[in-house]
């Protein structure tokens, strides 16, 4: 079935932005001071969440985009695409990412005092978990973006980020960045205390706050990230004990593929879409600027990710287009909340989908290459595959090991079923970002080419990969990347 493309024209507001506060870790807002009742510490989590958003720069650093010599130019999507230090610190930026995951950390910290301190802690037991488990969130965010990426080899040596663990009682405290490899001994800890605690009856809304498979679906990237697989396959096991993955992953080839784009970027984010494990609202501008970025999906770009793929088939995933270059799949879109009633002034937000069913299947399927399980692989992919593909017929689009190593010219059957799923991660989280985390963890290195004729490698090793400490953190002790 040919793509459908439709000419969409877009109207951009005036925004005024303000500033981030420049300190390591920022109090939740004042009005949190009454934390006498398990609800109220509820309430405080819903800030326990970093409400900034990574896309931006994410998807400018990875290979899914190009440089179209024209569209919306702004320092976090222009400065990421040529592997420079982001020098803006407002939405979508490093800096404002940095700043709203210490935010969440300190509600974190207020609201597992607020339980330690209760009269009945066992009344206090499903807040309790689920602050452990957003802070561990948060800081491992933070880990994979600002330091060097999780290598058992070199992480005791390599420099972390700051485990704030106690609630911030000083405007400038010093900090100790210790080493990626303590920052992860404290995830996993807050991560396995948290876990047993987690549950779903304490949340109006689950999908918006660590609802039990949230918390599973986070177990996987952390321990896929570490490398231990067979806790992979555990924790996403659990996030559907029935095994069924199936009726929670998108309908793209089916119940989607008759929606327009309005009502597309209207479902995509839904707490009732299955496949939405856990969602945050994001201050950003992704939403007006994310197809129209100059440095963004182009016409090449979108034929070698979302078009032809290991199946034969063709990917039903719907494209369309701003004017004659900026191409996107109806996902994200932008709510505006004004100041007052009555002002033409206020704030750009982006419901964001952190995790979801589909990165579960991958994550597990992922892990069972690792461990041999080449049918359970193959099991996973087609199910993927049979939600994905136009015209799905299983017996034309079925994968097998000697259909993936041919169509990929691979003879080792593990590195070809890693090539699948890595591809087809790609065309699945196109325009979320995700690709950058699969970037890092492989150490592929990334090219782009402006239109100016300059090639521009970031290598396996390059500084570069790992984001810049925010100046503002030095007065808190935090050092400097290298670069």
């Amino acid at each position: 079935m040919i793509k459908q493309r439709i000419i969409l024209s877009v109207i951009a507001g005036l925004l005024m932005f303000t500033s981030c506060r420049k300190y390591l870790e920022q109090v939740p807002d004042s009005t949190w001071t009454d934390l006498s009742t398990p609800e109220k510490v509820t309430r405080l989590l819903g800030t326990a969440y970093p409400k900034s958003s990574y896309i931006t720069f994410c998807e400018a650093m990875s290979d899914n985009v190009a440089d179209k010599g024209v569209g919306q130019t702004e320092r976090v999507n222009e400065d990421p695409f040529l592997f420079q230090d982001v020098r803006n610190d407002k939405e979508d930026s490093p800096e404002a990412y940095w700043m709203a995951c210490y935010k969440a950390i300190a509600a974190t910290n207020l609201a597992l005092e607020a339980c330690d301190k209760a009269g009945n802690t066992e009344a206090y037991r499903r807040q309790r978990g689920e602050a452990l488990v957003a802070r561990a969130y948060a800081h491992f965010m933070l880990v994979t973006f600002f330091s060097k990426f999780y290598d058992a080899a070199t992480a005791a040596s390599d420099p972390g980020i700051p485990y704030v663990t106690v609630p911030e009682t000083v405007v400038t405290k010093q900090y100790e960045r210790k080493t990626v490899a303590y920052v992860y001994e404290m995830i996993e800890k807050d991560l396995l205390e948290g876990l047993p605690l987690i549950s779903d009856d304490a949340y109006t809304v689950p999908r918006y706050h660590f609802n039990r498979a949230a918390a599973y679906a986070f177990a996987t990237r952390f321990y896929l990230f570490k490398k231990d697989y067979e806790k992979v396959l555990s924790y996403a096991n659990q996030v559907f004990p029935n095994n069924d993955f199936g009726p929670n992953l998108r309908p793209w080839n089916t119940t989607y593929a008759s929606m327009s784009p309005e009502q597309l970027w209207n479902q995509y984010t839904l707490a009732t879409e299955n496949a939405n494990l856990l969602l945050a609202e994001t201050a950003s501008i992704y939403g007006r600027y994310g197809a129209r970025y100059r440095y963004g999906l182009d016409y090449a770009h979108e034929i070698n990710i979302l078009t032809y793929n290991v199946t034969g088939g063709r990917y039903v995933y719907p494209v369309y287009y701003y004017g004659n270059q900026d191409y996107f799949v109806p996902k994200l879109s932008e709510y505006f909340v004004k100041a007052s009633v009555n002002a033409e002034i206020g704030d750009p937000y982006v419901m964001t989908p952190l995790f979801t069913t589909e990165e579960v299947l991958f994550n597990r399927a992922e892990a069972n290459v690792y461990l041999g399980n080449n049918n359970a692989v193959l099991q996973d992919l087609n199910l993927f595959a049979s939600k994905r593909i136009s015209q799905y017929n299983s017996s034309a689009h079925i994968l097998t090991v000697n259909k993936i190593r041919n169509y990929y010219g691979i003879s080792d059957v593990k590195t070809a079923l890693i090539q699948t799923i890595l591809d087809f991660k790609r065309a699945e989280f196109i325009q979320e970002g995700m690709r950058w985390f699969d970037l890092q963890r492989y150490k592929m290195p990334v090219t782009h080419y402006t239109i100016t004729g300059q090639t521009l490698v970031l290598t396996a090793d390059d500084k570069r990969r790992v984001l810049q400490i925010p100046q503002s953190a030095t007065s808190s002790g935090i050092a400097l990347n290298p670069r």
